[in-house]
């Protein structure tokens, strides 16, 4: 059986997610943003991506409200493209993703660290519950019909 398309069709905020934010250059773009790149050209010379594809993929975060864009210059018309509160708020899940990929796929040790600016501590994975605090790993988890099911 083929997988379709999109995940449009699937009840699950993973899917849904991954409709938005689940392609390479993407993510690539979204942790180019959380390094301070602003600007398209900036983007570009980054990633190497090319023009057409960062144009979509720029556009297609903006209609999401991901980020917005931002003039920085009136002739010509040029724009920044910063993150909203809500691509700022994917922050856990990118670091979550570097430190897996730490993990797994750095051999030679994480390429970066991502360091307390206020103590010079790195940063930890800490998932905890709502109610009683206590940190969870998969086996202290179940998933639950929610009120979208």
């Amino acid at each position: 059986m083929a997988l379709p398309r999109t995940y449009e069709s699937q009840n699950c905020s993973i899917a849904r997610s991954l409709e938005v934010v689940g392609d390479r250059w993407t993510l690539l773009l979204i942790r180019s943003a959380f390094e301070g790149i602003r600007r398209f050209d900036d983007f570009q010379d980054a990633l190497g991506v090319a023009r057409n594809v960062l144009t979509d993929r720029l556009t297609r975060l903006c209609d999401e409200g991901i980020m917005r864009r931002v003039p920085y210059q009136e002739r010509p018309e040029r724009f920044e493209y910063r993150l909203t509160r809500k691509g700022v708020e994917l922050w856990p899940a990118m670091m979550t993703l570097l430190m897996w990929g730490d993990r797994h796929y750095a051999p030679d040790g994480p390429p970066v660290i991502i360091g307390h600016r206020g103590c010079d501590g790195v940063l930890t994975p800490r998932f905890t519950c709502g109610s009683c605090g206590a940190f969870l790993d998969p086996t202290d988890v179940e998933p639950r019909r929610g009120p979208g099911a």
